[in-house]
């Protein structure tokens, strides 16, 4: 048991017990039923009156429509900044009613429009089908902004997990093509399929998220075994650390759990966005698992989203008078 579980009286161990043993083994499913099973989990938002209004719209993509739902949170009605939302689900399951509260709770932390995007999913829409769906969404917040009360000089595009993979190659996408982000959160990102990490050695079983189990993700959203499957052109629109340059990408937040196969490539991205000289701010939190973020009434993780919130804030008003680059 870690000082912080001792503190919390084993709520850290009992969670990731509960999860790790009852979380269906997708490894072994078909991407339809895997969706099935994690959808027969989802425990549906009890903190609706967190926002204004909730409202569902439809994006046109290559080949019909994707869904996004669009939190209004509560006070007057004015241009205001905006994060567009990316769930994780390993590309294949998960949707905007899986974070449908993490979303409400994110639109009155951060005093921020939301965008949740309903991405289509792996393995009926295999890579990079669901990165096209981010940036599309992306483009249409920026056409429909006054509509949407959304001040365009200040978007930030946030995701957890795959979500947080979207997110990052979403900014990438966002600089060589407009238009234009304030930042770009990645909470405990997928970056590369890489499952000889350091943290995938240590934490590759008994901590929830499971080496199988990303090995399967990866073979669903690739359409094939990551290790012989060609990636589409360009590469890094389905794995962002293959990117020829990361320099001039928005600031980014970027959030890890020690006790997460992910951990050590959420680092490395961390550390490369600094070395091409992007403002990075780096959370980690070597006791947590993977997904702490996103479970509303799990209490060890409450300072950590805390600390998110005002990491989100600082990236909305990095365009305000006065901030700079070093200094969002």
């Amino acid at each position: 048991m870690t000082l912080l579980d001792d503190a919390l009286g084993g709520e850290v161990a009992g969670l990731l017990a509960a999860l790790d043993g009852g979380f269906p083994p997708v490894h072994e499913m078909s991407g339809p039923a895997a969706r099935a099973a994690v959808t027969a989990r989802a425990v549906p938002a009890t903190n609706l009156d967190d926002v204004r209004a909730a409202q569902d719209h439809l994006v046109p993509v290559p080949g019909g429509e994707i869904r996004v739902r669009v939190y209004q949170p509560h006070g007057p009605e004015r241009a205001r900044p905006t994060v567009l939302f990316l769930h994780g689900g390993g590309f294949v399951f998960c949707s905007i009613e899986s974070h449908d509260g993490f979303c409400r709770t994110l639109a009155r932390a951060v005093d921020a429009v939301v965008v949740s995007v309903d991405y289509r999913l792996a393995p009926e829409h295999p890579a990079p089908t669901a990165a096209h769906d981010a940036l599309a969404a992306l483009h249409w917040v920026h056409a429909e902004a006054e509509r949407l009360g959304v001040d365009p000089g200040r978007v930030v595009v946030a995701g957890d997990s795959a979500g947080g993979n979207l997110a990052a190659v979403t900014a990438l996408r966002a600089r060589d093509d407009d238009p234009p982000l304030a930042g770009q959160v990645l909470l405990y990102p997928v970056i590369e399929p890489d499952f000889d990490s350091e943290s995938y050695r240590r934490y590759g079983t008994g901590h929830f998220n499971t080496r199988a189990a990303m090995e399967w993700y990866w073979r669903q959203y690739l359409g094939g075994d990551p290790a012989t499957t060609p990636l589409p052109d360009p590469p890094e629109h389905v794995v962002p650390s293959r990117a020829a340059s990361l320099a001039g990408l928005p600031p980014a937040v970027v959030v890890t759990a020690g006790r997460d196969p992910l951990s050590s490539e959420g680092r490395r991205y961390a550390d490369l966005l600094r070395e091409a000289g992007v403002p990075v701010r780096h959370r980690h939190y070597p006791d947590l698992f993977h997904g702490f973020a996103t479970i509303g009434p799990f209490g060890a993780a409450a300072s950590a989203r805390e600390l998110l919130w005002q990491d989100v804030r600082r990236l909305l008003g990095a365009t305000r008078p006065g901030a700079t680059k070093e200094n969002p």
